[in-house]
């Protein structure tokens, strides 16, 4: 799962700094750099805040972060074929 890598998209697609979306938050710009460089996972208090934030449901952002590695195996080729065309139409959805 890179869901540190998913919020940072997001914030930046909604044009916000660390720091402006941290402030935001409630959290400090260094906390924000740590959860989204994935060297801290935040707890669901702080990920539903982010979420909220971000105006995207907190399911929704754990789908958009998930990988081939959160797949079972002998599901992944399929995962690899659909995930594309369905995070695509779900960020048509939740992001800017």
């Amino acid at each position: 799962m890179d869901l540190g890598n998913q919020i940072k998209n997001i914030r930046k697609q909604k044009g916000l700094t660390q720091n402006e979306f941290a402030s935001l938050c409630g959290i400090t710009q260094t906390y924000l750099s740590q959860i989204e460089s994935n060297s801290k996972e935040p707890n669901l208090s702080t990920l539903r805040i982010i979420s909220e934030k971000l105006n995207v449901p907190l399911p929704i952002l754990f789908f958009q972060s998930m990988t081939d590695e959160d797949v079972q195996p002998r599901k992944r080729e399929a995962f690899k074929i659909i995930s594309p065309s369905i995070k695509s139409l779900v960020n048509e959805f939740f992001t800017v």
